[in-house]
């Protein structure tokens, strides 16, 4: 037994509250080392009441197994071991570590515990998010709806796109255009910054309480909520409280009046007066026009989180994405999210953190992160064809462990976005290899997000390439793209186990990627073959097997799968519940 590989940690995502009732245990031990893990637990001041409940194996990742089991705690508090064995070995892994046995009149110095479970630190992710379907807008390159607040200079729309150009997107564009997003099947959305900046991207912000003047103004900004809630969409604006632009007022105020301005303990100031090249305060990337602030000042604190409830308050957005998120201290967020949730309980907050995100997903900060690990995965098997099918589906089994059930749930799974080149470049503009992954990402739980004109064949490159102005003439659209993006979302919506449902794999289907969506008594089965050549696969399920979109009855033992192609299928009655036409 390969003692080194096992690992738990108490009040993490190895042991957490999924609700009120239920807590969710995992253990982690070596793959294919471990053959019964038994958890046995109680209540520490009745311990000669103990239960033991064998834990079943979720996944395998990398060079490990997990099993996990779920129970509910006794009196609001547990206290557990596990009982390990493999062949003719036993041991018992406890808070002390290894035990041969198990000595009941000194129990209490050795297991796992929760003193006490609080209701108020269970992480309630906003329950709307896992029927979302979000859509990242770009505002200055998606629609020019009011010609009359356009920069000077404007350019041609559909010109090459640069950092230094304007385009005037604005906010009555992305008005006129809601039908579009609505008939699309999006369900939120989610805007890059709007607030008065000097830039095309808004990142560097001059004033948070001004819509920028080459957006709109807040009567527009009221007005697109509005619209948005009457089709029954959600809205999502950007928080950039990591850094302010150079023109920023209190920032001015430190360049005009050094040590006698009152902001200077806004910033990260090593030493004034204030330069630029290179710039002797810290700033975001070392760009001198983005000074970070200080969001330990009481004051900048104080600041950032009035503009936080402002804009709930005064427009009735429905929640934050947080740009470079993991650059600002816990506190700040902790106080980001009491603020939040009180002025709007079902608010969604979406921290930008690129890699393992558990220290902010832990209930008391974000609700989920821009998941950036399924673009790698979704990347690497379907638009490189660098892994393979049993190392993508560890991949995503790693991911998914590295946080609690309530998280993955609501996590916002993105193919590209205004950071990355869009994945049909990634693809070599690869329809197919686009449509698959956008299969899988549709299929998959969590909040799907689309980057603005991926659903009609938009590519690009990295930044600026990626910020293209959106096609709005039809003749210029991938049909086949957009078809393929209508038909899935109608699938999801019509399909609560798609978006409500358990999520497991289908085991030995070689190459093909197959997974089940359960929900109660309801299965959907997917699969998707990355491959240029056809498969036939054998399927091992009860019930009556049939194609979700034709509603024909498929037969089990020959499933046919059509090179770089995906079949959806539904195991009960339902698939005689045609969709009607898609």
């Amino acid at each position: 037994m390969n003692l080194h590989a096992i690992h738990h940690v108490s009040k993490s995502n190895y042991c957490y509250m999924y609700n009120e009732k239920t807590m969710q245990i995992k253990l982690r031990v070596a793959k294919n080392d471990i053959n019964e893990v038994a958890l046995v637990y109680g209540d520490k001041f009745d311990w000669d009441n103990k239960q033991e409940k064998k834990m079943t194996k979720l996944c395998s990742a990398g060079l490990f197994d997990y099993f996990v089991v779920e129970v509910e705690p006794i009196n609001n508090r547990i206290a557990y071991f596990f009982e390990i064995s493999s062949d003719n070995e036993k041991v018992y892994y406890t808070d002390s570590g290894f035990l041969d046995e198990i000595n009941n009149e000194e129990v209490h110095f050795s297991f796992f515990q929760i003193a006490y479970i609080h209701n108020t630190e269970i992480h309630k992710a906003p329950d709307w998010v896992r029927d979302a379907v979000f859509y990242q807008i770009f505002p200055e390159r998606f629609n020019n709806g009011d010609t009359s607040n356009d920069p000077a200079e404007v350019k041609n729309w559909g010109g090459k796109a640069t950092n230094d150009k304007f385009f005037g997107g604005d906010l009555q564009g992305i008005i006129d255009k809601l039908d579009y997003l609505h008939n699309l099947g999006i369900t939120a959305i989610y805007l890059t910054p709007i607030f008065e900046a000097e830039t095309s991207h808004k990142y560097d912000t001059t004033n948070y309480f001004l819509v920028d003047k080459h957006f709109g103004d807040l009567k527009e900004l009221k007005n697109l909520v509005n619209e948005c809630h009457k089709r029954g969409m959600k809205i999502v604006l950007d928080a950039v409280f990591n850094h302010c632009g150079f023109l920023f007022s209190q920032f001015q105020d430190v360049i005009r009046s050094g040590e006698k301005s009152k902001y200077v303990d806004w910033f990260h100031i090593e030493k004034l007066p204030i330069k630029t090249e290179p710039p002797n305060y810290e700033a975001f990337a070392f760009v001198p026009t983005m000074p970070k602030l200080n969001t330990k000042n009481p004051e900048v604190k104080k600041f950032l989180l009035d503009v936080a409830s402002y804009w709930i308050d005064e427009t009735g957005i429905d929640g934050w994405r947080l740009d470079v998120a993991d650059e600002i201290d816990h506190e700040f967020w902790r106080d980001f999210r009491r603020v939040v949730k009180a002025a709007k309980s079902d608010a969604y907050i979406v921290g930008e953190v690129w890699s393992g995100a558990l220290p902010w997903l832990k209930g008391d900060q974000y609700d989920s992160i821009m998941n950036y690990s399924f673009m790698k995965h979704s990347l690497d098997f379907f638009a490189r064809n660098t892994i393979s099918a049993k190392v993508f589906k560890e991949s995503i089994n790693e991911m998914r462990t590295r946080n609690t059930m309530q998280v993955n749930e609501v996590m916002l799974n993105l193919l590209d976005s205004h950071d990355t080149a869009r994945f049909l470049t990634m693809c070599k503009n690869d329809v197919k290899k686009l449509m698959l992954a956008v299969t899988f990402q549709l299929m998959y739980d969590g909040a799907p997000c689309i980057y603005y004109g991926t659903e009609v064949g938009l590519d690009g490159k990295g930044d600026p390439d990626n910020r293209k102005t959106m096609i709005w003439d039809e003749k210029k659209w991938d049909k086949k793209i957009l078809n393929h993006y209508k038909k899935l979302l109608k699938i999801r919506k019509d399909f609560k186990e798609l978006r409500r449902g358990s999520f497991e794999w289908v085991e030995d289907l070689g190459e093909v990627i197959g997974f089940k969506r359960v929900l109660g008594k309801n299965t959907i089965v997917i699969l998707i073959n990355n491959q240029d050549k056809d498969c036939t696969i054998i399927l091992k399920v009860r019930g009556v097997l049939s194609d979700v979109i034709s509603g024909c009855e498929v037969n089990q033992e020959c499933v046919q799968v059509d090179a770089c192609s995906s079949r959806i299928m539904s195991v009960e009655d339902r698939q005689k519940e045609l969709l009607g036409s898609l």
